[in-house]
């Protein structure tokens, strides 16, 4: 039997991740795993997020664990589909990253930082994740684990072309299925979906968000402007349609 493949999505917050799981959970060759370091990541950190004491129940807070029964595991389907957040690979050996097909996927750091200011009045840089993502791109080109890198504004544009270029770069066929689901939960979501993924919930596609073009509050401007260096640098190694 051949080896699994194992498609690692490395996202930033605030960028239709869920909609990508979405769209590989139509795939009948296709497992996916909604962000199995999630409950670690609450562990080692002081971030207070809806719904904590259930999802620190739900997932096994030992990355090494989880490394190696979630990520790493056995499944019956030939392709695994993982959602990982970028700020929940931290401070653990990323080794186990060489072992997997990386998907970094970027947003302009000016639409995550309009977003997220809707809920955080001063996000950190470390919130946004660009940096982070960055530190991993080079880390994995460095290693010849070259990721692929997608950019949300591409796949919403145009949803059948990017999905082919990008299973084309995953080294798998491209399913039309992928670009539709019912509206609704999947079996796959993590217990947190409740509290994060009711817009995603009434979706039954890509479709551009009306926040895209929602404006930059001034006093984040020295954010976006210290970030935006690192996404043009990895937008320069995106897909392109």
């Amino acid at each position: 039997m051949p080896p699994i493949k194992r498609i690692n999505l490395i996202s930033s917050p605030r960028n239709l991740s869920t909609a990508l799981m979405y769209s590989f959970a139509q795939r009948v060759d296709t497992k996916v795993v909604d962000e199995p370091l999630y409950a670690y990541y609450l562990s080692c950190t002081n971030v207070d997020h809806p719904g904590q004491a259930e999802i620190l129940k739900s997932q096994a807070q030992d990355p090494k664990e989880v490394i190696k029964e979630v990520i790493l595991g056995s499944y019956d389907q030939p392709i695994l589909f993982i959602k990982n957040m970028t700020s929940h690979i931290k401070e653990i050996e990323e080794e186990f990253l060489e072992q997997l097909t990386n998907i970094i996927y970027i947003r302009n750091p000016k639409q995550i930082i309009a977003s997220y200011a809707q809920v955080v009045e001063a996000p950190k840089a470390s919130e946004i994740g660009t940096i982070r993502q960055y530190e991993l791109f080079q880390k994995l080109q460095k290693k010849g684990n070259k990721p692929i890198v997608l950019d949300s504004s591409i796949l919403l544009e145009a949803p059948k072309l990017a999905l082919e270029k990008l299973c084309a770069a995953c080294g798998i066929p491209f399913y039309i299925e992928m670009l539709t689901w019912k509206a609704g939960p999947i079996l796959e979501d993590g217990v947190w979906a409740k509290n994060w993924y009711a817009n995603v919930h009434k979706t039954t596609g890509f479709k551009k968000q009306k926040t895209s073009d929602r404006a930059l509050p001034k006093h984040l401007v020295p954010l976006y402007e210290e970030l935006k260096p690192y996404y043009d640098k990895m937008y320069a190694s995106a897909i392109k349609i």
